[in-house]
């Protein structure tokens, strides 16, 4: 007997020219995958997540963050809140389950089967490590030097961060200010515009590059030639502009499912309306769902 279809839907902020449903079967279960963006437009979106209360079994917040987790705390980012707050009876996650301690903290260990040896790096940069410090972590342990580019590329301050403990410290100093952001300083843009190259040494210095595609493309050179990238949220077209680059490799941190590796707020509800727990699910439950359905990294060698 077939399972009756259970829906996961992502609502994000982003362009809907990247719109896209799948149909997944996790275990013979099949799972409806959607992704809906609004196009920058946060009463669209509110609306939206009004609408789909009680209808889908699992929802997704996309483009922006509802809490940043730093050492064991969250801090709330108001305005998204306000996304979801006609939210009451469907289970409503953001990604950040599958972003800190588990899927992406685990991002080369779930992927070394494929690449065949643990990776080492010389250098990394991560344009933007504040809402993915399990990518962070794991980068941390494959590369000599990690600079962090927050300051940079998401609040334009010319200054940069080397290491791990020297990002927490300032971290934490300004995410309390940071939750009380308006969206429009949250929310890095909806349109497809063509990337400004900026900070070029800090690309060019780095063997491995990490963090989220949008904030990646909107900077990063035409000149990106044996580089090895990790990444998610990637249609066929933009692994294509990352081989036009030189890219060497891709490694997106989700699965990719028909042609589109969806952001993780979309795969952890994709996990939450298959666990039908009527709630966002535990680190410890994402790693065991992990593990029981084998979700994995998907790796692609662009260039020999």
């Amino acid at each position: 007997m077939t399972s009756l279809m259970k829906r996961a839907v992502s609502v994000s902020l982003g362009s809907s020219s990247r719109d896209k449903r799948v149909v997944v079967h996790f275990k013979g279960q099949p799972i409806s995958i959607e992704r809906i963006g609004t196009d920058g437009d946060a009463e669209k979106a509110r609306r939206l997540f009004a609408d789909l209360d009680g209808k889908v079994d699992a929802l997704a917040v996309g483009g922006v963050d509802l809490y940043f987790r730093l050492g064991g705390r969250e801090y709330p980012v108001h305005a998204a809140l306000k996304l979801v707050q006609d939210v009451h009876q469907t289970p409503v996650v953001d990604g950040r389950g599958l972003k800190h301690n588990t899927l992406e903290r685990r991002v080369f260990e779930l992927a070394e089967p494929e690449l065949g040896s643990m990776p080492h790096f010389g250098s990394a940069f991560i344009p933007v490590a504040i809402d993915r410090l399990g990518l962070a972590r794991a980068v941390e342990e494959v590369a000599d030097e990690v600079v962090y580019g927050d300051l940079m590329i998401a609040l334009g301050i010319p200054i940069v961060i080397r290491g791990f403990d020297r990002f927490c410290k300032i971290a934490r100093v300004l995410l309390p200010i940071v939750s009380y952001f308006p969206m429009s300083l949250l929310f890095y843009g909806s349109k497809g515009e063509e990337p400004k190259p900026k900070f070029h040494r800090y690309w060019q210095d780095a063997d491995l590059i990490a963090g989220d595609f949008m904030f990646m493309r909107k900077y990063f050179p035409y000149d990106l030639s044996g580089k090895t990238v990790v990444t998610n949220t990637t249609t066929d077209e933009n692994i294509e502009l990352l081989r036009e680059r030189g890219v060497r490799e891709v490694i997106t941190t989700t699965p990719r499912y028909e042609g589109r590796s969806f952001g993780t707020n979309t795969m952890e509800a994709a996990l939450t309306a298959y666990a039908g727990k009527g709630r966002p699910l535990s680190d410890a439950e994402l790693n065991a769902l992990i593990d029981e359905l084998d979700i994995r990294p998907s790796v692609h060698r662009l260039k020999e």
